[in-house]
């Protein structure tokens, strides 16, 4: 099996436990022997402290040199009890790279040195027949919790990986959303502004040829009026065209709705079956153009996510406003439980649109679930003098 290391950082706690442990694992190996040796053979005692020693000193290197260190550590066990915490920290940290290539000979070197040791042991009572199958157990406890620790490591980095890239893809399609918008607001604008210059191209070439409007100096400036406002009108197309993806956009499109086209929208709407609730709109002639459109916008938008995720439901539109407070726009419709979308995504792609939209024109936009599981879209535009 070959896996990819996703060893985290460790912080200094995680260090001070392990050391922890590994000198508990230490003092259970070695209490038989320290007092035989500092009796009867002390240089041992003073090599076996050094090795020991040496041994958490090596721990340091564990995860950039794991396979030296596990040997170099294990083999250090031939003559050493104050080694054994180290090499089963060192045995640990192999596992978890879950390589059996490296985990099986330093994994039998462990075991051979255990041996090795074990028959040096001057106060053992125990037999080899004891000895052996603890030593097994001791090393296969070492080498599985290594590799659980390794699995759970590479589960997490995984997990991590694909939020990362949830959350990238996710990032793309938000910019791509406000890109369209953008764009469809682009051709709005080439559409409104094709319309108003081309009045006054029309206007200023009729000032060209009314002779008994002025005088010579008033025609020439009605002439210059003209042609300006034609080079303008080019000029917009080509400038337009280029933030638009294909070169079929930059064809004029059909008119765009304003706020006076609402209540055909809302007809539109009840005529397909939906059931709209809507509060006394009053007149929509005042509104501004750019205004309308976004007001035009934003019923559009919340009606199809209404007709999309809760049909069936009776939504309810509330516009209201002046030019001092401001327009104000709710739409609220309930959730239906378990409901789906037979095949369509639940992107959130055109509320982000809509917000993009609002905040061009300097408005603010909300929505939110209500404790009673309805879903309310709350909008406010600034309406200029």
């Amino acid at each position: 099996m070959t896996t990819v290391s996703c060893q985290p950082e460790l912080r200094t706690w995680s260090h001070v436990w392990r050391y922890v442990l590994v000198l508990a694992i230490t003092g259970l190996a070695w209490f038989e022997v320290v007092q035989w040796q500092w009796d009867n053979q002390r240089w041992w005692f003073w090599l076996d402290f050094a090795l020991g020693v040496l041994s958490l000193v090596l721990l340091a290197w564990r995860r950039s040199h794991p396979v030296a260190i596990a040997t170099v550590i294990n083999a250090l066990t031939f003559v050493s009890w104050s080694s054994g915490g180290a090499a089963t920290l060192a045995l640990v940290s192999l596992a978890t790279r879950r390589r059996w290539r490296e985990i099986i000979p330093v994994g039998l070197l462990s075991l051979v040195s255990g041996l090795a040791l074990e028959s040096m042991n001057p106060v053992s009572q125990d037999s080899f027949a004891f000895a052996v199958p603890f030593i097994v157990l001791i090393i296969g406890v070492s080498i599985g919790w290594g590799m659980y620790i390794g699995s759970r490591r590479e589960l997490l980095a995984t997990l991590r990986g694909r939020a990362d890239t949830a959350e990238s893809e996710q990032a793309a399609r938000v910019a791509q959303a406000r890109t369209a918008e953008r764009a469809r607001i682009a051709r709005e604008m080439h559409d409104v502004l094709a319309h108003r210059i081309s009045l006054v191209t029309m206007h200023a070439g009729a000032l060209t040829y009314r002779t008994d409007l002025s005088a010579d100096d008033m025609r020439a400036t009605a002439a210059v009026i003209q042609e300006s406002s034609h080079q303008a009108l080019v000029e917009l197309r080509d400038v337009l065209g280029l933030l638009r993806d294909g070169p079929g956009d930059a064809t004029p499109e059909r008119p765009q709705p304003s706020a006076v086209d609402l209540p055909d929208l809302i007809a539109e709407g009840l005529k397909s079956g939906m059931r709209i609730e809507t509060t006394e709109l009053g007149s929509l002639d005042g509104i501004p153009e750019t205004l309308g459109r976004t007001l035009y916008r934003i019923v559009q938008e919340c009606l199809t996510n209404a007709r999309k995720h809760a049909p069936n439901t009776l939504v309810k539109i509330d516009v209201g406003g002046n030019p001092h407070d401001g327009l104000s726009v709710n739409v609220s419709n309930p959730l239906m439980i378990g409901a789906s979308d037979q095949g369509v995504p639940e992107s959130g792609l055109g509320l982000i649109g809509l917000a993009e939209r609002v905040d061009l024109v300097g408005g603010r936009l909300s929505h939110r679930i209500t404790p009673e599981r309805e879903f309310i879209v709350k909008a406010w535009l600034p309406w200029p003098a």
